[in-house]
């Protein structure tokens, strides 16, 4: 079995789902099979990595309902060794239909391990908010990523679960960013990922063309530091 990531934050407009597809691309440019889970009702980790919304027959709600196959549910992405499970506005609903579900908790876990080794990396996209389907996640996961944003408001609720901490949108023109770096790696030294993702307006462009970072602009800062952050991830697994 691959490492299993699960990406989130309590905090929306951190930079989650912005990682969960940039690092995935990454990882699978340095060689990596890579699964990503859309596990965000808003889908936008499916829409930024080529698939239309509308299109798909097997989302990650119809397989956390039983109505399809884990193997159903995996589409190819617009990168080659990238595959997505897809979401969409459906999952939403999906918490208060697993309420009498035994081992509800445990439902995305299962489905994954069914996947027996095809993959290095799976990368989940958590929602923003701690409820059934991050405990999903969270479960599944045997790493947790944690993007925060370089302001202060996003240090609240930074008391949660955590392994590894990497920083998102830092703007080298202010001492805030600054200031806000240094406060968390006073209290978090050893859980912090080196790399630094900077504000970039490539990375913000990429999604609305249904792509990664790496194949809008693979030049740009963005993608440098998705690459740096891929390199850093794969590393630490190699030390565990």
């Amino acid at each position: 079995m691959g490492r299993i990531i699960a990406i989130t934050n309590q905090k929306g407009g951190v930079g989650k789902t912005t990682t969960a597809i940039n690092l995935s691309a990454c990882l699978a440019e340095a060689g990596q099979r890579v699964l990503t889970v859309d596990f965000d009702p808003q889908g936008n980790t499916t829409s930024g990595l080529g698939l239309e919304k509308g299109n798909i027959d097997n989302t990650v709600y119809e397989l956390l309902m039983g109505e399809c196959t884990v193997e159903e549910c995996i589409n190819p992405s617009v990168q080659e060794r990238l595959d997505v499970m897809p979401s969409d506005v459906d999952l939403a609903g999906a918490e208060i239909e697993l309420l009498d579900m035994e081992e509800k908790e445990c439902i995305l876990k299962k489905n994954l391990e069914l996947l027996n080794g095809k993959y290095d990396f799976i990368i989940i996209d958590c929602p923003p908010s701690l409820n059934l389907l991050t405990i999903n996640a969270l479960t599944a996961a045997n790493t947790v990523l944690v993007p925060i944003q370089c302001e202060y408001y996003a240090l609240e609720g930074l008391s949660q679960v955590l392994e590894g901490v990497v920083f998102t949108m830092y703007d080298s023109r202010t001492n805030l960013s600054l200031e806000v770096v240094e406060n968390v790696k006073e209290h978090l030294n050893e859980n912090i990922y080196k790399t630094i993702i900077p504000r970039n307006v490539r990375l913000a462009e990429a999604p609305s063309y249904g792509m990664p970072i790496n194949l809008y602009d693979s030049r740009s800062s963005g993608a440098e530091s998705y690459r740096l952050l891929a390199a850093e991830v794969i590393s630490r697994g190699e030390e565990i």
